[in-house]
């Protein structure tokens, strides 16, 4: 009897410690658990705003075990847009973290979240094919910080033995610089381009709006799809919410998708890409407002924002009068600009060296899918 009532009584003791369990923690008790001694913060992060940007990457603490791998410690969550920029390819590890105690706050669908002060968005890039060996290397990390007077931008060089990343200060930050590289693009083709480290000039001239300096890819639009946690797929604005990083949101968000991804329609493709790839600049007080297209995801249903029918309002090519012709993208400003690699006419100005060529065959296929007679 005396076993039998151990049995038992160890039996609910492990069923108390199961279901203790909040979805707050557990997939970080995953992650960490086989990590937690190589990482010198096991508990929440301790993040100094007034020391911010520390010297190396490492001294936030943002990754358990070898820091190459990239694996995320305590309450700092990986996220990804549902479709992405496209950045010569470099392939993107984002995270966010935030202090204890503050969530952000839903402000609309395709508005960025309200991020309290303190928080820190996280972007890697990296190639997993570089030449020769289909080897991996991380080049850079950029931290967007929010602070009491607003974001800071913050560059981190990754060391070529890939333990460490040093703050990119004075001059090089001021100028930004190029690092060759060789990858292996998905179709197979090899490629040697001069990567560009971007200029603070760079960096702001994207993310600028009301000359404000603000974050691109956190809006609920962008956000509301699946994420591979460790526990299983989950929504990550839902994810945000349990995990306290994000208040309340509306349950009816008019999203974006991955432009990838062929199930879905054509043209909800292309306005999801041109969001992420242009809108930022092609928006009311941003760097090409001045321009006649209008690209945000909320704004491209109107035929004209998007470029249909639209005369150009410079002249590239006596070929080139609309910025979108219907049926004829040899015709458009806009296939014209995607499509080449001349610093003085190519779109987006800034995060390319080469052509996109998914992003442009997608451009493709919806500008001879459209049948509007602009006459």
């Amino acid at each position: 009897m005396k076993k039998l009532y151990l049995i038992v009584l160890l039996v609910a003791a492990s069923a108390m410690v199961f279901y203790s369990c909040s979805d707050n923690d557990e997939d970080y008790l995953d992650i960490n658990s086989e990590n937690r001694t190589s990482q010198s913060i096991s508990g929440p992060l301790k993040i100094d705003l007034s020391q911010v940007p520390y010297a190396k990457l490492s001294d936030y603490h943002f990754f358990i075990g070898p820091m190459k791998n990239m694996n995320p410690g305590y309450k700092v969550i990986p996220y990804s847009p549902a479709s992405t920029l496209f950045t010569d390819y470099a392939l993107k590890k984002r995270f966010i973290w935030m202090p204890e105690g503050v969530k952000a706050n839903y402000v609309a669908d395709n508005k960025i979240l309200d991020f309290p002060v303190g928080t820190i968005l996280i972007k890697n890039f990296y190639y997993n094919t570089i030449q020769p060996g289909n080897t991996t290397k991380i080049i850079e990390t950029r931290l967007m910080v929010l602070k009491a007077d607003g974001w800071k931008f913050y560059e981190y060089l990754w060391n070529d033995a890939q333990t460490d990343a040093d703050l990119v200060v004075g001059e090089d930050f001021a100028n930004g610089s190029s690092i060759p590289i060789t990858f292996r693009k998905p179709n197979n083709e090899i490629v040697t381009t001069d990567y560009r480290i971007p200029s603070d000039a760079e960096c702001f001239a994207c993310h600028k709006k009301n000359e404000v300096a603000t974050p691109i890819a956190p809006k609920p639009q962008n956000l509301n799809i699946d994420f591979a946690y460790p526990r299983g797929n989950k929504n990550q604005l839902l994810y945000l919410k349990q995990q306290g990083y994000l208040n309340s949101y509306p349950a009816n968000i008019v999203s974006t998708v991955d432009y990838h991804d062929t199930t879905k329609p054509l043209d909800l493709r292309l306005r999801s890409y041109l969001d992420m790839n242009c809108a930022h600049c092609h928006q009311d007080n941003a760097r090409c407002d001045y321009r006649a297209l209008r690209l945000a995801f909320s704004e491209t249903t109107n035929p004209t924002n998007i470029g249909i029918c639209v005369t150009a309002d410079e002249v590239l090519s006596p070929s080139l009068e609309k910025l979108v012709n219907p049926g004829n993208y040899d015709k458009s400003v806009m296939h014209y600009r995607m499509n080449t690699n001349d610093e003085s006419e190519r779109m987006p100005l800034i995060g390319r060296t080469i052509v996109h060529q998914e992003g442009v065959e997608l451009l493709e296929q919806w500008i001879s899918s459209l049948t509007q007679n602009c006459d």
